[in-house]
C-alpha cells in the first residue's frame, strides 16, 4: 500500500524559506505524479506544485510565481518543494498526493489523486 508522509513545515517570518518533504513507501514499480495541494482556512483545497517521479519534469501554479520549486531525490522516494519568499498569504496546511503519470492540463485536479499524506502545517507570519 502507497504511504505518503510530509515533513518540513513550520513557522516563519514573511520572506523566509522553508523545504517540504514528501515520502513515499510502498509504491509499485511504476511512474507516479506527485503533487503538493494547500489548503488554508475557509478556503477551498489548491493545487500548488507537481512533478513526474518518471521524467523529474515539474508543473506549477501561476501564484508561485517562480518562488517555489518542485524536485525529488536520485531514489525517487522522497519529493521536495522548497519555498522561498513566503508570505502570510502562503500560510496553509500542506499535502502531497499521488497518481498515475502528470498532464500539463490536469495536474491540479485532487480528486484524481489516488494517495494523500496527512499534510504539514506552515505558518508565515508579517
Amino acid at each position: 500500500q502507497v504511504q505518503l508522509v510530509e515533513s518540513g513545515g513550520g513557522s516563519v517570518q514573511a520572506g523566509g524559506s522553508l523545504t517540504l518533504s514528501c515520502a513515499a513507501s510502498g509504491y509499485p514499480d511504476r511512474n507516479y505524479c506527485v503533487a503538493w495541494f494547500r489548503q488554508a482556512p475557509g478556503k477551498e483545497r489548491e493545487g500548488v506544485a507537481a512533478i513526474s517521479t518518471g521524467s523529474s519534469i515539474p508543473y506549477y501554479s501561476d501564484f508561485t510565481k517562480g518562488r517555489f520549486t518542485a524536485s525529488q531525490g536520485n531514489a525517487k522516494a522522497t519529493q521536495y518543494l522548497q519555498m522561498n519568499n513566503l508570505g502570510p498569504e502562503d500560510t496553509a496546511m500542506y499535502y502531497c498526493a499521488a497518481r498515475t503519470d502528470c498532464y500539463t492540463w490536469s495536474w491540479w485536479r485532487q480528486y484524481e489523486y489516488d494517495y494523500w499524506g496527512q499534510g504539514t502545517q506552515v505558518t508565515v507570519s508579517s
